[in-house]
């Protein structure tokens, strides 16, 4: 499925969500994150929609504002885009956070009171890596993601935003990716998600700010 497809099938689910509830939006490590069939199971009284769409850079996710977050109106949102702009070597992390900067903007004008987590950036593991993979991760190495992460943080005290790093169930010895949660040397198997679930939850079922 096309991400264009993705947008057009999110505009059609929107339609009978409830507003007011809690929203997942990013890129293709928040799309594969099973969170709404995790709450599912576990908690079957909350509602989280998850509209992440594979693939977006921040200027997309820009363009597509209102189908991944504000007609769904969310009290609560967690976001993590940004890791497909940090495989590009044009572009900064300075540049990133710039986008990202507009993207919270645009939130909380259009939606006060919201309040937003900024979720860090997950490890990779390029030793685990496909070969298909390897020339990515070249560029999107854990120390450029350690940077972006720091920028990260930085924004989200600009925006009294709350910064959350749920990894540490994700990361080997050395701080990489486990070999045994990736696919591919950065995407994530759902053991991995998994793991850090319950740290998602805490932060998820906590009392409005």
């Amino acid at each position: 499925m096309t991400k264009e497809e993705k947008v057009e099938r999110f505009q059609e689910k929107n339609k009978q969500a409830q507003p007011g509830q809690i929203v997942c939006a990013g890129s293709s490590l928040m799309e594969m994150f099973p969170v709404e069939k995790f709450v599912k199971e576990e908690y079957p009284d909350l509602l989280i929609y998850n509209r992440g769409i594979g693939g977006f850079i921040t200027d997309e996710l820009l363009e597509h504002l209102d189908v991944c977050i504000l007609d769904l109106k969310p009290v609560r949102l967690f976001i993590n885009i940004g890791t497909n702009d940090l495989s590009d070597p044009g572009v900064t992390i300075g540049h990133l956070m710039d986008h990202y900067d507009k993207v919270l903007s645009i939130v909380e004008e259009k939606l006060p009171g919201i309040e937003i987590y900024l979720m860090a950036y997950y490890p990779v593991n390029y030793e685990a890596a496909t070969e298909e993979m390897k020339p990515c991760l070249k560029i999107r190495t854990n120390d450029r993601i350690r940077k972006a992460n720091a920028a990260v943080k930085e924004l989200a005290k600009k925006h009294h935003a709350r910064y959350i790093d749920i990894n540490d169930p994700l990361k080997d010895a050395g701080g990489n990716l486990r070999a045994e949660y990736t696919i591919e040397g950065m995407h994530i198997k759902e053991e991995g998600y998994r793991a850090i679930f319950p740290a998602f939850m805490k932060y998820v079922l906590e009392p409005r700010w």
